[in-house]
This record gives structure tokens, sequence and C-alpha cells, in this order.
């Protein structure tokens, strides 16, 4: 026992002494960083690079990602980057043997292109191994970019790291001939956040060109597929790139916007008697701001903020008694999101929910104004954020701010960092929240991930010595998908963790969790690309009463293919304490109670880079004290480069056999969105869907014209009713809300 003790406590100063420094766990080897090239010369922005100057600029050998990792690209690329004052210049000719198979299905802007015919660049602009910015585009000359987070861990949009919303000012030209195509980007330094030291900027480089008839992927450099289906997004896996004397200007950038239209009301009258119509015509306008106070500190200022353009969020079936997590579409709030993200397990659970602000169960509140400072002091990212909203029926105007700041330590892939956010409202009510974070590269792919924070709320009074207002998060894993892998982690949510600019799923339970993973990458002979075996499991207990709150162990498989398909099975045993009930339907409830019951099920999808792909989830299996079958089928047409159509449907066989009344429950579910896309400039989407649970049916019509960045015209038209309500009691109108509106927005540039 002794021994046992004086090992552990050896182990103990070895982090600790890690953690402060030793170089024995810390030190990794860096290659030589490439220095780009000015360029001499004129470049005509035409989409071909034929130019004298590009000739002058090195070539950045391509390399096979996947489906063979190392192996020479099945098609030839020739890729260029240089810089003059104004620009960071990228051009590439891609050909290709046989151009008919060049796959290029969509204009649309900020289209993720994972299976598409594409190319582009991820730009480490901070050279900070942790976030970067992505630039993308197709044959068809549209405009992808988004920005990374979290070293691309934790998958894509809405709550992974990938934030396809966050858009910036940037050009891009394509030309298709016989020999494939062609691609010229221009950049303005005014719109990537570096810091230079000296008179040299670095940055971290990824180049892709995807290949969809061969469902191929070429990078420079050269990345291992272990690292997973985000490795072409890992910015601590890119190049390291110099530019010398990179000086962005400081545009202001002033972006006013108008708005009219009209709305129709009908709501249920006090008495519950009669539903009463009320007509709202809208005539609104309001201002952004946007200044570069150098090159890597920006301000942001709103005032009279609106986003009437915002696509409607997705109807979600919910068959749980937590609440659901709806991502942030509105544009204002994606400038660097992912610096204000304070993550507290999971894919949702945050410190910072910027859908707290303007938004009050589902319904939008005025946002008066607001200002955002983001970008880097010193060696800290720094992100600063307060909104002001108005008084909104028994609502009183609140105040919203958060502050964060992180630093890179210890090696380039650890960090240390902070955050302080504040929830104020004019009643007197207040939440204040803080915490402080680390993620801690260890050696090879083994990361710690350390979470503390606090809430001072002055309604409930909670003292913060004490451990209710608290929460706590212990994570060490190993990042991989080749060989052994693992996650072990602890979490503690206290009874009182309540911040109130964030968002917490299950609070007041505490227990482990973690995930043990074993996977094969297949030599080039084999169909298959890669599979794996994994255990994922976790125990929760509620703290108030020491129960238990949920716990599931669930052992699954995966593959994928070399022709892009994925698949993966499953079995769950789930154990849930139910403390009271909670309805699934007007009608149909689970009771409180102890519950354990076991289910499997299928994750299926094909390539995109067909007319005709799917993803197809199925569930079967016990359900709380019944059963449960549930299918759940997305479907893709590609039918042309300008118009698609994408679709989804859910069914939920829900039954109850030893209950007499209210035992069964079948939930449908869909939803379908038309997009037709005259050029990348002018589009129109059409967005239908329905619950059958909720009875409503909720369509929403969008014409935009984007002839450049930052001007934008919206046509918008919403529509809400129910589909049953003849035999009501009152009778319930035709609809419940129909909308019209018109938004123009215009952005001047002033240098």
């Amino acid at each position: 026992m002794e021994k046992t003790i004086l090992h552990i406590k050896s182990l103990r100063l070895y982090i600790l002494c890690s953690l402060l420094g030793s170089a024995s766990i810390f030190s990794f080897a860096a290659e030589d960083p490439v220095r780009l090239k000015r360029i001499e010369g004129s470049i005509t922005f035409d989409g071909l690079p034929s130019e004298e100057a590009w000739s002058r600029l090195d070539n950045f050998p391509l390399v096979m990602h996947k489906p063979n990792f190392g192996m020479d690209p099945s098609e030839k690329s020739v890729v260029k980057i240089g810089y003059d004052d104004e620009f960071l210049w990228i051009a590439a000719d891609l050909f290709m043997q046989d151009p008919e198979k060049i796959y290029a299905v969509t204009k649309k802007r900020d289209e993720m292109l994972f299976d598409y015919d594409a190319f582009g660049i991820v730009l480490d602009t901070y050279n900070d191994n942790e976030s970067a910015l992505a630039f993308y585009t197709t044959p068809t000359g549209l405009r992808t970019d988004y920005a990374v987070s979290n070293d691309g861990s934790g998958g894509g949009a809405p709550r992974g790291s990938l934030n396809s919303s966050w858009n910036t000012f940037w050009d891009v030209e394509t030309v298709t001939d016989n020999e494939g195509w062609h691609v010229e980007m221009r950049i303005p330094f005014s719109s990537l956040k570096f810091k230079p030291e000296g008179d040299v900027a670095t940055m971290g480089l990824i180049i892709t060109r995807n290949i969809s008839s061969n469902n191929e992927s070429d990078s420079y450099p050269a990345i291992d597929p272990k690292y997973g289906y985000m490795a072409l997004n890992k910015p601590s896996l890119a190049t390291t790139i110099e530019i010398t004397g990179a000086r962005p200007t400081r545009p202001v950038y002033v972006s006013p916007y108008a708005l009219g239209g009209f709305s129709r009301n009908y709501a249920l009258n006090t008495e519950g008697t009669a539903y009463e119509k009320e007509d709202k015509p809208k005539l609104d306008a309001g201002i952004d701001i946007k200044y570069n106070i150098n090159s890597n500190l920006t301000l942001d200022i709103t005032a009279n903020t609106d986003f009437a353009q915002v696509e409607a969020d997705n109807q979600m079936v919910n068959l749980t008694r937590f609440s659901l997590f709806l991502p942030e579409k509105r544009m204002f709030f994606q400038e660097r999101s992912s610096l204000f993200n304070f993550s507290l397990g999971g894919f949702s659970d945050n410190l910072f929910y910027s859908r707290n602000i303007g938004i009050s169960e589902g319904a939008p509140i005025r946002i008066l104004g607001g200002a955002r400072l983001t970008g880097r002091l010193g060696k800290w990212d720094m992100g600063f954020l307060d909104m002001q909203t108005a008084e909104s029926g028994d609502l009183a105007g609140e105040n919203f701010g958060v502050l964060r700041m992180r630093r890179q330590v210890i090696n380039q892939n650890s960090y240390l960092g902070g955050i302080v956010t504040s929830r104020l409202g004019m009643d007197g009510r207040s939440n204040l929240a803080y915490g402080v974070d680390g993620i801690f590269r260890l050696f090879g792919d083994d990361y710690l991930n350390v979470k503390w924070s606090q809430v001072y709320d002055n309604e409930t009074g909670e003292k913060l010595n004490s451990l209710n207002p608290s929460f706590i998060l212990l994570d060490w894993e190993r990042r991989s998908e080749k060989g052994f892998a693992y996650s072990f982690n602890y979490t503690y949510s206290g009874t009182s963790f309540t911040p109130g600019t964030g968002f917490v799923r299950k609070g007041g339970v505490q227990g482990p969790g973690g995930q043990l993973f074993y996977g094969w990458i297949p030599d080039e002979n084999s169909k298959l690309f890669n599979y794996n075996v994994n255990v994922r499991a976790e125990r929760l207990m509620r703290i108030a009463d020491g129960k238990p709150e949920s716990m599931f162990v669930m052992p699954g498989f995966e593959l994928n293919t070399k022709k892009g398909i994925r698949a993966e099975v499953f079995l769950q045993l789930q154990k849930e304490n139910v403390p009271y009930d909670f309805y699934l339907s007007d009608y149909v409830s689970v009771f409180s109670g102890d519950y354990s019951y076991l289910g499997s099920g299928i994750r299926f999808s094909t390539s995109e880079s067909r007319m005709l792909s799917a993803r197809i989830n199925a569930n079967i299996g016990q359900f709380y004290d019944g059963s449960r079958i549930g299918i759940k089928i997305d479907p893709t047409i590609n039918i042309s480069s300008s118009f698609n159509v994408t679709a989804m449907y859910e069914f939920n066989a829900i039954r109850f056999p030893s209950r007499v009344t209210n035992n069964s429950l079948d939930v449908h579910a869909f939803n379908i969105k038309a997009l037709y896309m005259m050029s990348t400039k002018l589009s129109a989407s059409f967005f239908v869907q329905y619950v059958n649970t909720d009875d409503e049916l909720v369509s929403n019509f969008r014409l935009r014209y984007n002839p450049r960045e930052g001007n934008d015209f919206y046509l918008v038209f919403n529509d809400y009713r129910s589909l049953n309500g003849e035999n009501s009691v009152p009778v319930v109108p035709r609809y419940f809300n129909e909308t019209v509106m018109v938004k123009y927005v215009h952005t001047f540039i002033i240098d």
C-alpha cells in the first residue's frame, strides 16, 4: 500500500512539473516555415492564373489524404500562393483527365463541400494551432467561408467546431475548360486578423482539393487520416508560412439597413373564447459599424439590430425531459464566436449562449444596440460583448455582457483562459458567472481539459464558497482514430449552477463518463477507408438526493468506405430516474420512476458527390416502460448546379402496452427545402415543416440578392398555421401568423 501511494504521489509530481514547463513531454519538433513570395507584376482577376506573375511563385505539391494516404493524387494540381500590399492571392490549375466527371451541383453561399469537387485553404492567422479561417470554392465559383475553433475537434455546425455562418470580405473567380477547372482567390489582409512580429506575419496553412469522382481529398501538407474526418480543418496540423511586410488597411465598414413589412397575427384572447386579429405594419432602420483598430483587433457596433431575414429554426422532435438546443443563425453573433466558447461538456452546454440575447421562448425581442471587441492583446486572445435589449411585455429590458480571455501556454497546443458573463435586468435581477479553463497537450495525442466555473444570482443568494453554484470538468483524452484512443471525464454541475447567459441541459448532477476506442486504417487494396469498435458510457448522480439521474453504456461499430459510404451500429443500455412526469404529447406522458431499458440503432449515409444522397438513422428497442421504433431519413437531390431539394422525414412509433389509456403515440415530422440559385449572387429558397403532435405547418420563403459582400436585398414571407382546427372550440383561424418583409443592407467602405 505504501508503495502504491508513493507511485501516485510521484505521478502527481510528474504531471505538476510537466504543466509548469518540463521539456521532456512538451517538446515538439517544428519544421522550417515556408516564406511566401511577393507578387511581381500585374494580375488580371479572371479565374485563369496565366500571367507571368504566377509563374514566378513556388508550387505547393499536394499529397493524397484519402482514400489512400500518402500516394500521389489521381489528378494533377498546380497551386500558387503570393501576396501584394493589399491581398493574399491564391491560384490553382486543377486538371482533370475527364472534365465531364467534375461534380459541381451548387452555387449556394456557404455550402459545406466535404464531398463535392472543391478547392480551398485553411489559414491559422494567429498561428495558435487552435483557431483558423477557411476559404473554399467550387467550379461554379461559389464562396464558402467558415471559422474553425478548438482545433477542429467536435465536428461541424451547428454544435461543433466549424462555424459556417461566419462571413468576411473576399473574392473568387473560376473557369472550367477541357483541361479541368481553374481558380483565382484574393483575400484582403483587412479580412484576416493576425499579429505580425516585427515585419513578419506567421500563419498556419492547409490546402485541400476534393475530387468527387474518386471520393478523393488531396492536401498540403500531408495530413494523416488518423485524426478523423476533421483532419483537414485542424490548425495544429498546418504548415507554418511567413509573410513579410503584410500590413492590412484599416477600413471602416458602415452598414445601414432599412426594413419594411406587414404582419397579421391571430392570438387567443384572455378569456380563451376567441382568436383576435392584430395587424402590425413595420418600418424600421438600423446600422452596424465595423472598424479594424489594427491588424488583430476589431470593433463592431450595432444599433437597433434586426434579424428579420434569418431562416426559421428547424422544428425538432423532443422525446426527452430536457430542453432542445437550437443553433445561433444571426450574423452579428458569428464574428469570432468561437472565442466566446466556454463548453460545459457535451455538444450544447455552454457558459455563453448567444440565443439568450434578443429571443425569449422563440419570440424575438428588440435589441437596442451593443458593441463587440475581438482580437488579440499581446499574447492574449480577447473577446468582449455587451448588448442591451428592450422591455417586452412582462419581461424587463436586460443587459448582457461577456468578457473572454485565453492564451497559449507551455507549448503550441496548450491554452489557459478565463471568462466573465453578466445578465442584468432593469428590474434589479442580476446573474453573474465566471470561469477558468485550460487545455494542455501532455504528450503525443493526449490532452487534458480542465474547467471550473461559478454563478452568483441575487435571487438565490448562494455563497461562492459553496459547491452549489459551481461547475467542474476534468477530461483526459487521446485524439486519434487509428489504434487505441480514449476519453475519461468527470463532471460536477451544482444545484444552483444556473448561468443566465448560458445553456445547461442537465443541472444538479455529477459523475464520470468516457469512451474506449480502437480504430484501423487499411492499406490501399482495401475497399474500406477506416473502421473502429468503441464503447461509450456515462453515469450521472443527482446531487440533491444522491439518486441516479441517468446512466448509459453504448458499444458500437463504425466504418467508412472509399466510396463515401458511412455506417454505424450500436447497442445502448439505458437507466433513467425520472423525478417528475413529463409529456411527449398533449395526451401521452412518461411517469416518474426508475427505468432500465435496452435499445439498438443504425446510422447510414451515402456520399454527397452523387445526384441522390441520403442519411438514414433507425432506432428500435425498449423506451421507458414501453417500446419505440424510430426512423429518420434525410435525402438530398441535386438536380443541377442551380436547383436542389433537401428533405427530412422522421417517424417514431411509441407504445406502452401495460397502460390502459393513452398508451400509444405516433410522431410524424417532416420538412422540405427547395433552393433555386440563378447565380452565386441571386437565390430563392422555400422551406416548409410540419410535426403532427403540434399540428402546425410552418412555411418560409426567402429571396436573396447579394451582388457583393456586405450588400444584401431580402424578400421574406413567413406563414404559420394549424392544419386541423375546424372542429376546435373556439374556432382556430386559417393561420396564426403571416408576415411579409423586405430588407436591404448596404455596406459603405471608408478607407
